[in-house]
């Protein structure tokens, strides 16, 4: 079976996952701001997720600042911390990506692995920059971290990533997933698919005019699901 991860972002979204959890959304990954690529959510965001009846797996995004994923001991220290209290707020695994001189930060990820304790460590899409996708893999099983997300529009580095794994650690695929793309992702034999199925909805009372803003599409994550049940049939 090919899992579905659901990124959410706030409590909407919380109330989308819950309802779909039947339907086949298997885990969330809980962040704040997507738009920026995914930050670090509140601890009472991640308590309220942890606690909703009927909440799949509450995997959260630890990640301290927009841009790249070059981090300085500071910035690690602050990850690190944030682990700690995610996992006290009842986090089932946590999401983390760090990079030095093109390759896994092996020394960051080693102390996330430690803060993170026996919850399981996905390494986000800072995958997508670093150089030697299946030296990046290797090294990742290596460390023991779980699982792996990768380009979902990148088909070939995804069913590189695949083979390499060999089933030493799950490969998702994720970024830019849409209903179309699901049966060509599938068919790298990647283990799951995370998207984030959100859309913009009126917001009126913004700084600068601003009057919209993103949240979870309940209509689209249901149109993945069902594509994904086709696909894999």
């Amino acid at each position: 079976m090919v899992a579905f991860e659901l990124a959410v972002q706030d409590k909407y979204g919380l109330t989308v996952a819950a309802c779909l959890a039947a339907e086949g959304v298997d885990r969330i990954e809980l962040c704040s701001a997507l738009a920026l690529g995914g930050l670090t959510p509140s601890l009472g965001l991640i308590l309220t997720a942890a606690a909703a009846p009927g909440m799949p797996p509450v995997h959260v995004l630890i990640r301290p600042r927009p841009g790249g994923f070059v981090y300085t001991p500071d910035e690690a220290a602050v990850m690190t911390a944030d682990i700690g209290y995610a996992v006290s707020a009842g986090a089932a695994g946590v999401v983390v990506g760090g990079v030095r001189d093109g390759k896994v930060d092996t020394e960051l990820m080693k102390r996330v692995i430690d803060a993170a304790g026996e919850r399981p460590v996905t390494f986000h899409r800072a995958f997508d920059t670093l150089e030697g996708p299946a030296e990046a893999v290797e090294t990742l099983i290596d460390l023991g971290v779980a699982r792996i997300l990768a380009s979902a529009t990148d088909l070939a580095t995804l069913a590189t990533a695949v083979e390499t794994a060999a089933g030493g650690i799950e490969i998702m695929a994720g970024g830019g997933v849409r209903p179309h793309l699901v049966e060509k992702i599938v068919r790298t034999g990647a283990d799951a698919i995370h998207a984030s199925a959100k859309h913009t909805v009126p917001d009126p009372g913004g700084l600068d005019g601003e009057r919209t803003r993103e949240t979870t599409d309940e209509e689209e994550a249901l149109r993945i699901i069902a594509a994904l049940r086709a696909a894999t049939a």
